[in-house]
């Protein structure tokens, strides 16, 4: 790359540096990108980067990967309905180890590395994440019996995000990473889905902006061609329709869930592209989709 597109591209970039600066931006980090060693040391780059010019990044992440590993070195089969994960008492014991533990310091100890200020959280750290226990409604085929309910074990929903162990820590610098595990009223631990953790975290914060990070490249219309820009109606039509389907469904709802919560924005990214979160945030054309209401 010459020298004058690297000058460009640092100019275009300055306006949105200027729009952005204080603003509260929550990641949701997974997929490719939290398991290829190229693409973590980029995000903890980012991420630092993202303190240093102004703004203020919370990153969520998850790790259902990496959970999986270590089940299956316990001789534990994951079982899965309506992508949640199935979680017994020694499920959950697997998970807060390794979100709470391995994961989420791995990610605090690449970002400290590259200069940044990182803090890890579970979503009990402070009554941070309080959830109830979720039940899940299995459609049947015949449409005139009702839905099987079914008991994911210790599976929660968020219930209400404590945002002032986040606001203290950004104050001062620090980056926040949360793992998403929440505590319920009766000191049980729940796992949750970290989709659903972000997008609440993004609302309790009122973030200017929330970004999900994904394997794709973001919406795609029927021609699979990328939509840089949708909104709420015409999501409702492409699901519909059946244009969005799939893992995409239950990103696009938190995307619209964090939307009516207040956040301004919502940004679907391939997270397996180098420096995805700049590229989507500080140039023209971006290279994902933007949700809006």
């Amino acid at each position: 790359m010459s020298q004058k597109s690297v000058a460009d591209i640092l100019i275009e970039s300055l306006p949105y540096i200027r729009n952005f600066s204080g603003m509260t931006i929550v990641v949701k980090y997974g997929g490719h990108a939290m398991v290829d060693e190229d693409l973590k040391v980029d995000f903890a780059r980012d991420i630092t980067l993202m303190k240093f010019i102004g703004l203020n990044p919370v990153v969520v992440h998850g790790g259902g990967p990496q959970i999986n590993s270590v089940l299956d070195r316990m001789g534990i089969r994951p079982k899965f309905v309506r992508g949640m994960r199935m979680t017994d008492e020694p499920t959950m014991d697997v998970v807060e180890m390794v979100l709470g533990g391995k994961v989420n310091k791995s990610i605090v100890a690449r970002i400290n590395r590259h200069g940044g200020k990182a803090v890890g959280l579970s979503g009990k750290d402070g009554m941070l994440i309080q959830a109830k226990k979720m039940t899940i409604l299995l459609d049947k085929e015949d449409e005139n019996k009702p839905p099987e309910i079914i008991d994911p074990g210790l599976v929660g929903e968020v219930t209400e995000i404590r945002p002032e162990i986040i606001h203290t820590l950004a104050d001062q610098g620090f980056i926040p990473i949360i793992a998403p595990v929440g505590a319920g009223t009766e000191g049980e631990t729940f796992n949750i889905n970290a989709d659903l953790v972000a997008a609440k975290v993004a609302a309790a914060l009122k973030a200017g902006r929330l970004i999900l990070m994904t394997d794709v490249d973001g919406v795609l219309d029927k021609k699979n061609e990328l939509i840089s820009s949708i909104g709420a109606k015409k999501i409702s039509d492409m699901i519909e329709d059946k244009t969005i389907s799939g893992g995409m469904i239950p990103k696009i709802e938190c995307g619209l869930s964090a939307l009516q919560g207040g956040v301004e924005k919502v940004h679907i990214i391939n997270g397996t592209r180098r420096h995805a979160i700049l590229l989507e945030l500080f140039t023209d054309s971006g290279i994902g989709t933007e949700v809006v209401g």
